[in-house]
């Protein structure tokens, strides 16, 4: 593990190279271009506003819908755009898996580290809304994001290695993993408060680990608090599922050029 690590750390000029090219290829004659990493969120922040606060009531406290929902929807499309992508991306670029020799985890990595530019655009926005709404950022707490975003890609990336490693030897697993993820969406506290979990449930809630991670951007952006305690658990889950899916992603990488 850690002789595959060191050797990873020597391909980091082609992990920066690969991800400026899926950054490029991504918004390449387009004509919003980077403006897309604001529109899916703000759009799905509008539409559960609309759907929550007209037609069935949801409870935010003195948080308006708007910003409680869209403090969560970006990184949770963060998080889905990711794995979604990751999970392709060895079939995706089966010509230089087949003739070229290189540490193929750059190809799941490069993409999570593309992704995660479309996610600082899409908080820019989140600053609008929170000046609009006229809510305060209490800067000190805002020092814990990069500690949650490191739970946060830690776990996208564990999924997303073992998600690539399936989807060279059977095809359907990326279909597979787009259906748990809709799936997951409503599972996690996105379009609802977790106090709208009834509270014998909440102990099996809050295993699911973006529940950790969401409940602690809230606290620290919006209510001004620490991170939730339950990110303890996303850490814990997140670094296990990261130490399993590398682990079983290099277990089988021998069998990638053949079999694709």
């Amino acid at each position: 593990m850690i002789a595959n690590i060191n050797n990873l750390i020597v391909y980091r000029e082609l992990i920066l190279a690969w991800t400026l090219r899926s950054i490029r290829a991504r918004y390449q004659q387009s004509l919003l271009g980077v403006l897309w990493a604001i529109i899916q969120p703000a759009a799905s922040a509008v539409i559960f506003t609309i759907i929550f606060t007209k037609f069935i009531p949801v409870d935010t406290g003195d948080v308006p819908y708007i910003v409680f929902s869209y403090t969560a929807l970006a990184p949770w499309i963060f998080f889905t755009s990711s794995v979604n992508e990751m999970v392709g991306s060895l079939v995706t670029n089966i010509n230089l898996v087949i003739k070229i020799y290189f540490p193929r985890e750059v190809l799941p990595i490069a993409v999570l580290f593309s992704r995660l530019m479309d996610f600082a655009i899409a908080y820019i926005l989140l600053g609008v809304l929170m000046i609009v709404y006229r809510r305060t950022f209490y800067i000190p707490n805002l020092i814990y994001i990069p500690l949650i975003l490191i739970v946060q890609m830690s776990l996208s990336l564990g999924l997303g290695l073992i998600g690539s490693a399936l989807n060279v030897f059977y095809r359907d697993i990326r279909h597979i993993f787009s259906l748990i993820l809709n799936i997951w969406f409503y599972a996690s506290p996105i379009i609802y408060p977790v106090t709208a979990v009834p509270e014998n449930l909440r102990k099996i809630y809050y295993l699911n680990p973006m529940v950790g991670i969401l409940e602690s951007y809230r606290a620290v952006i919006i209510y001004n608090h620490q991170p939730s305690p339950e990110l303890l658990i996303s850490a814990f889950s997140a670094l296990s599922i990261l130490f399993i899916g590398y682990w079983f992603f290099k277990r089988v990488e021998f069998q990638f050029a053949d079999v694709v």
